[in-house]
Formats: structure tokens, sequence, C-alpha cells
């Protein structure tokens, strides 16, 4: 019975340890497999980065040819600037040198004049000793104090006063005395002006070239004067035409005023024309009924009186006929009602108008149809009191005429006018 329970025990140690080793088994199995997955993903990341690595090597050193251009050309550039700077530094010390030189030649100069002053005073000091015949060699005092410009007649003076000075050597022995003690001194004086001489030939070499130049630029300075005065003529002669055409162009738009005085002189106080625009102007009421386009019967007489003397005087007068473009009757009304149902009432009422006075024997004989037209305007033109519409005014019937070219001559006329 023992040996039963001990091989039962030991079954179950066994199956135990089976169990055991397959589960450790299936671990294993499980680690390996997190190996591998964890080998692979490290190995692609590890691709990847070789490859950013790569890329980044490539643009480092693409950087780094870039960085070694900008280096060679820096270094070119300092070069070229120490150059550059050996060069000012040796300009400088050359300006330098310059001004130096400038300056003790100026202070030679000065050097110079003040030694030709003090042999002024000494000379001055002793011609004052010398009578009458020291006369002579105040001339020459004289010339030292002329300006540099006349040097070449201050050695001739010189030269003549010391030719005179020998004459009267004999005569004078108490001057010729002076003059030998002196003479030394002249002479120093005599090489400082020599030299002077030179310097003042030089200068004025250099002043006759200056007054070439001057004159030249005088020349074409008179040149250029002599074409500004024939300009000017031309100038003077234009704007001689452009007043005389701008008198022929007033005299054209004042055709329309002349017209309009015409009218006045002929008409008087017979019939009603306006003074500004010269147009014949019949009320409405005395012509149609309240709202008609029909002519009152009675009214026909009175507007064919109108027509007639208003028009006759236009295509009679031989001044005006050839200007005359066209003989306009516009039908007016008040600002009472619709603006379309005013339009087509003034308008009705002109063409009835114009259709009785194209009927006329006066129309036919003086063949005035062609430059008949009708249009009708509603209130656009209502007559205006103070500010306020004239009802009985507004409705009216207008004849006038029309020049040719009367809006060119007026836009003309305004341009003149502004001028």
């Amino acid at each position: 019975m023992f040996r039963k329970d001990n091989t039962n025990a030991e079954s179950n140690f066994w199956i135990s340890y089976a169990d055991l080793m397959a589960g450790l088994l299936f671990v294993f199995i499980l680690l390996i497999g997190a190996i591998v997955s964890k080998s692979v993903i490290l190995k692609s990341d590890l691709h990847t980065k070789e490859e950013k690595l790569s890329n980044l090597s490539e643009t480092l050193k693409a950087k780094e040819n870039t960085l070694n251009e900008l280096s060679d050309s820096l270094a070119k550039s300092q070069a070229l600037i120490a150059e550059k700077d050996s060069y000012l530094s040796e300009d400088e010390r050359l300006l330098a040198e310059k001004d130096r030189l400038l300056t003790l030649k100026n202070a030679r100069i000065a050097e110079d004049k003040i030694k030709l002053s003090e042999a002024e005073k000494q000379l001055q000091l002793k011609n004052a000793r010398i009578a009458k015949d020291q006369l002579r060699l105040a001339e020459n005092e004289r010339m030292f104090k002329l300006k540099i410009s006349e040097i070449e007649k201050l050695n001739r003076l010189l030269m003549e006063a010391k030719a005179e000075q020998d004459l009267l050597s004999n005569k004078i022995v108490f001057v010729q005395d002076l003059l030998d003690k002196n003479k030394n001194e002249l002479d120093k004086t005599t090489k400082s002006l020599k030299d002077y001489e030179g310097k003042v030939l030089i200068l004025s070499n250099e002043l006759s070239e200056t007054k070439d130049t001057v004159k030249i630029k005088d020349e074409k300075l008179l040149a250029l004067l002599n074409a500004i005065d024939e300009k000017k003529t031309k100038y003077d002669t234009l704007v001689e035409n452009l007043q005389a055409q701008k008198a022929k162009i007033k005299s054209l738009t004042g055709i329309k005023l002349q017209v309009v005085a015409a009218l006045k002189e002929a008409l008087g106080d017979k019939i009603d024309i306006d003074k500004n625009t010269g147009s014949l102007r019949l009320a409405s009421n005395i012509l149609f009924g309240s709202g008609e386009a029909t002519l009152k019967p009675e009214a026909k007489v009175e507007l064919e009186k109108a027509f007639e003397e208003y028009i006759g005087t236009l295509v009679t007068n031989q001044n005006i006929k050839p200007h005359l473009d066209k003989i306009i009757i516009e039908g007016h009304t008040d600002s009472v009602g619709s603006y379309i149902y005013n339009l087509n009432l003034s308008q009705k009422r002109a063409l009835a108008v114009m259709e009785y006075l194209l009927t006329l024997d006066f129309t036919k004989k003086h063949n005035i149809q062609p430059l008949m037209i009708a249009s009708g305007r509603a209130y656009q033109d209502a007559i205006v009191v103070d500010g306020v519409e004239d009802k009985n005014a507004s409705r009216r019937i207008e004849i006038k005429f029309r020049l040719k070219n009367e809006d060119a001559m007026h836009e003309i006329e305004k341009v003149l006018d502004a001028q």
C-alpha cells in the first residue's frame, strides 16, 4: 500500500515537473519572440538613423565646403583691405609731405615778402635824405609797391632809374656814395625781384589762359543771347498771331450775341424774347387747353404772326442765315404730375406747334422745314423766381434757334474767357 502511494506521488511530481517545463518553454519562446521583434525594430530604427546620419553628414560637408569658400573669400578681402590700407597710408604720407612742403614754401614766400618790405623801408629812409635828385629813387620805391601783374614795368623803370643815376653820379657825390653803399642791398632786392618775376610770369600765363577761356565763354554767351533774342522775336510774332486768331475767334463766338441784338432791334417790344438766348416764349394756356395738346383755333393766328416775325428776322438777314443750323420747337410744363406724363404732354404740344407751322406758306417759301425739330422737356427747365417755381411761366412753348458749330464756339469762348 505504501508503494502505491509512493508511485502516485512520483507520478504527480513528474507531471508537475512536465507542466513546469512546458510553462518555462512557453515563457522562453515568448521571450525569444520578443527579443527577435525588438531586434527587428531596433535594426529598422538603426537603419533609419544611419540614413539620417548620412544625409546630415553630406549636409555638413556641403556647409563645410561653403565655409571654406567663405573663409578663402574673407582672407582675400582682408588681403585687399590690408593692401588698400597700405595704399591709403602711403597717400596720407605723401599728402602730409606735400602739405609740409607747401607750408615751407609759404613760409619762404612770407619771409621773402618780409625781406622785401624791410628793403623797401630801408630804401625809403635813405631816399628821404636825398634832395630833388632822389626823386628817381622814389620812383623805384613806388615800383616796389606795384601789384604782381606790373613787375615787368617795375624792372624797366628800375633800369631807367639806374641809368639816370649813373648820369648824375659825377654831379652828386653824396648821392653816389649813398648809392654805392646801398648797391649790394639793391642787388639782393633785384635778385629777389627777378625770382618773383619768374613766378609772376607763370601766373601771368595762367591768367592769359583763363582770359582766353572766359573769352570763349563770353562768345558762347553772346551767341546764346542772340538765339534768345531771335526766339523772343519769334515768340512775339507768335503772340501777335495768337492775339489776331483770338480776336477772330471772339468775333465768331459773338455771332449769337449779334443775332440776339438783331432780333431785339427788329422785333422791339412786339414779341417777348429771352434777352440771353434770344428764344421766343409763348404761354401754353394761350395755345392749349389744360392738359390738352391740340392748338386752340384762336391761337393759330397769333402763333403764325409771332413765328413769321421771329423767324423772318433770322432767315431774311444775310449776315445771320449762313450761320443758322436748327430752329427748335420746345414744349415745357410745370412740375405738377409725374415726369413721364409731363414729358409726353410737352412732346405732343411741341409736335402740334411744329405740324401747324409746317403748313404755313411762309415756311414753304423760305424752305424752313429742313431746319425745324421738335422736342419735349417736361419740367427740366422750369422757371424759378426767388427759389420758387413759377408754374404759369413754366408752362410754355419756346421757339429758339441754334447756330452752326455753336457748341464748339461756346467751348472756345469759355477757354478764351478763362485765359
